[in-house]
């Protein structure tokens, strides 16, 4: 996972936590590993069949976002590229020591531009920052429809002050939407540990630093849903699996 420096905090939303969860974290243990036993997962998720043709956004209603494109701007939902499935989460599902688990004192960068969400699926931790910038010449509203953690929707004018937000729960593929451009849709996982990838281009993801043990992965996609796969990793073990998604008949 690769995370962006955090900026000083500009404007924060929602950015305190609940007594039930302070309290409940404060009784963990902190995470302590030895790095030379962790092991590691690596692998891809795969897409079987033919993938569905992206579909092209239509930007009309509003020329200043249009106009920011070379080329037709086509969804996201569903990219596939050499067999390998591109915005899929793969996480820890079960199996970890009960421990507290230290957020990365960086952000995580959610961008709005050319009327467009960058990146399509994120992830970060429970208390680790989601920064969200407007580099548009035009206002957007952005709102997180969570259903577990505290919703929000606030509007963002055109190169504005950074807004900065903190989530206190899990919660897996939280939708971001824009009330201003129907179309501008992103997907916010939070985690409550740092074990997670969202899959690249090829499908290809790495989950690393793994204490030994017997653990439940998921893989969860917005169109394609969840699938689960149970590994067993020993000390320095580095172990590779696959998910397969079949495509949907037409």
């Amino acid at each position: 996972m690769k995370f962006l420096s955090l900026l000083p905090l500009l404007a924060c939303l929602g950015c305190g936590s609940t007594p039930n969860r302070t309290t409940a974290v404060a009784a963990l243990r902190e995470a302590h590993l030895d790095p030379t036993l962790t092991a590691k997962i690596s692998g891809r998720v795969l897409f079987n069949g033919a993938a569905p043709r992206p579909v092209k956004l239509d930007l009309s209603a509003n020329p200043t976002c249009e106009r920011q494109h070379l080329r037709p701007v086509y969804s996201e939902n569903v990219l596939v590229k050499n067999g390998g499935l591109q915005n899929a989460l793969v996480y820890v599902q079960n199996g970890l020591p009960a421990i507290h688990w230290t957020a990365p004192p960086v952000s995580v960068l959610l961008n709005q531009e050319g009327c467009v969400y960058q990146p399509h699926v994120l992830a970060l931790m429970t208390g680790q920052t989601l920064e969200i910038s407007n580099a548009d010449p035009l206002n957007h509203n952005v709102h997180a429809e969570a259903e577990i953690n505290t919703p929000f929707n606030v509007a963002q004018p055109p190169r504005a002050e950074k807004l900065f937000q903190r989530f206190q729960h899990q919660e897996i593929m939280m939708p971001v939407t824009c009330g201003v451009h129907p179309w501008m849709r992103a997907y916010v996982s939070v985690l409550e540990h740092p074990f997670f990838a969202v899959t690249d281009d090829t499908g290809n993801f790495t989950i690393e630093g793994l204490p030994p043990g017997t653990y439940q992965l998921e893989v969860v996609h917005e169109v394609y849903g969840r699938q689960q796969l149970a590994v067993v990793l020993a000390p320095k073990e580095h172990h590779a699996l696959q998910f397969i998604y079949a495509a949907k008949p037409q």
